[in-house]
């Protein structure tokens, strides 16, 4: 197990982890870089711009209460947490013998973060209790027309902002099939977002047997979406309490990718005070990873 106040790693290892699979070519591709100490932050972003992915790297902590550091590139910036790259990476540590089962600390930009790494089962992490808000008549236009929907294509009322640790705004479609129609406006996106304070657009639909389905379009990572959005799934689980669509302490399987042929599946615990994300991981042979 890694002591509080170094990472046992002499020198950076790369691998990609396909993360939140469910079915060939699924999941959210993620390099993941494990001692990355030595590398600056255009090093790291240099990383995430070369393979297009958001992508992320493990090294020593600053602080007494985590027992390692994360941080998070897109290929355009840093992030300040990234659901699917920890969980990847926590996963790639199990596989490579760095981490014994246990509970970590991690330390990242929005906070500390709590990760149980079982023997075999699926990695957990913790994220705080979410928050929801609901956009004005006049926001609520702008995110229509940039998805490309009108009023007779939502499921509910009100488009909310929902955030755990990053806000994202939640878009009730009727179904599955119109959900996966939706071809936005990508040169407004951007603009769209940040005018109602989002870090992106996450339109999603109910499923059969209890599912959600969803698609995630950011405001500015340098790519057009998402195959599997931890922190999304963490916040739409907060804003289906809203819509009155689970009940507390559910347990929430979101289903993302598919539109993409990336099909992913992840899970989300709503605990007392907040919840937990999880989900299965796979190494991509296809690609490896080396440094920039």
């Amino acid at each position: 197990m890694i002591s509080r106040m170094s990472f046992p790693i002499e020198r950076a290892e790369f691998q990609m982890v396909r993360v939140f699979p469910d079915g060939p070519n699924g999941g959210n591709p993620a390099p993941i870089g494990l001692g990355c100490d030595g590398m600056s932050s255009e090093d790291l972003r240099a990383v995430a711009l070369k393979y297009g992915h958001e992508s992320g790297f493990v090294m020593a902590t600053t602080r007494q209460d985590a027992d390692f550091r994360m941080r998070y590139f897109v290929p355009n910036h840093e992030m300040e947490m990234c659901g699917h790259a920890t969980v990847g990476a926590l996963w790639l540590m199990r596989l490579r013998g760095y981490l014994a089962p246990g509970s970590y600390t991690i330390e990242t930009l929005s906070g500390l973060v709590e990760a149980e790494v079982p023997e075999a089962q699926d990695i957990t992490i913790s994220q705080p209790e979410g928050s929801t808000d609901v956009l004005t008549r006049e926001e609520r236009a702008e995110v229509l027309k940039v998805l490309g929907l009108e009023e007779a294509d939502l499921a509910a009322d009100e488009i909310l902002n929902a955030s755990t640790s990053r806000v994202k705004t939640l878009v009730p479609v009727r179904s599955v099939d119109r959900l996966h129609e939706i071809h936005p406006d990508f040169d407004r996106m951007a603009a769209v977002c940040l005018a109602i304070d989002s870090t992106g657009l996450y339109p999603f639909a109910v499923g059969n047997a209890g599912e959600f389905h969803a698609r995630q379009f950011p405001r500015g990572s340098g790519y057009a979406e998402d195959a599997a959005t931890g922190i999304a799934a963490s916040a739409l689980s907060y804003g289906l309490l809203h819509y009155n669509l689970v009940r507390p302490h559910s347990e929430v399987t979101v289903r993302q990718g598919e539109a993409m042929g990336c099909p992913s599946r992840i899970q989300v615990k709503l605990e007392e005070k907040g919840c937990r994300l999880s989900g299965s991981c796979m190494l991509d042979h296809s690609l490896t990873v080396v440094p920039a």
